[in-house]
């Protein structure tokens, strides 16, 4: 069976598959919530449910102007040095949400004037 891509998938199971990984930590869907509508401007994730997540990052109603400070490894790639402009919004909405899980709190995650 052929892998399916990220951008292909649809929100509801991304969102699903983050939900999970936050919550294992002790993490809230609030928190989640919270990192998502701070990143991406989007207020109800589940108005867009349908969407394919490559939809979902290249019509973020108001994609945050800090995220270019989001800086670090996720999966073995540097978020800074991403080229594919809709890869790195991938990568920047990831590590956010795994410094979410990893026990950082909110208000530090997505904190404005100091590096991510």
């Amino acid at each position: 069976m052929a892998r399916q891509n990220i951008l292909d998938m649809t929100v509801a199971k991304i969102y699903a598959l983050l939900l999970q990984k936050v919550e294992r930590k002790g993490r809230t869907k609030d928190e989640l919530d919270q990192l998502i509508f701070w990143l991406t401007g989007y207020r109800d994730i589940a108005m867009i449910q349908d969407l394919t997540y490559g939809e979902f990052i290249g019509s973020a109603p108001c994609w945050n102007d800090k995220a270019d400070l989001i800086k670090g490894t996720i999966c073995g790639v540097r978020v800074e040095e991403i080229k594919d402009p809709v890869m790195k919004k991938v990568r920047q909405l990831d590590k956010l949400v795994d410094e979410l899980a990893k026990g950082k709190p909110i208000d530090k995650v997505i904190r404005g004037d100091e590096e991510i």
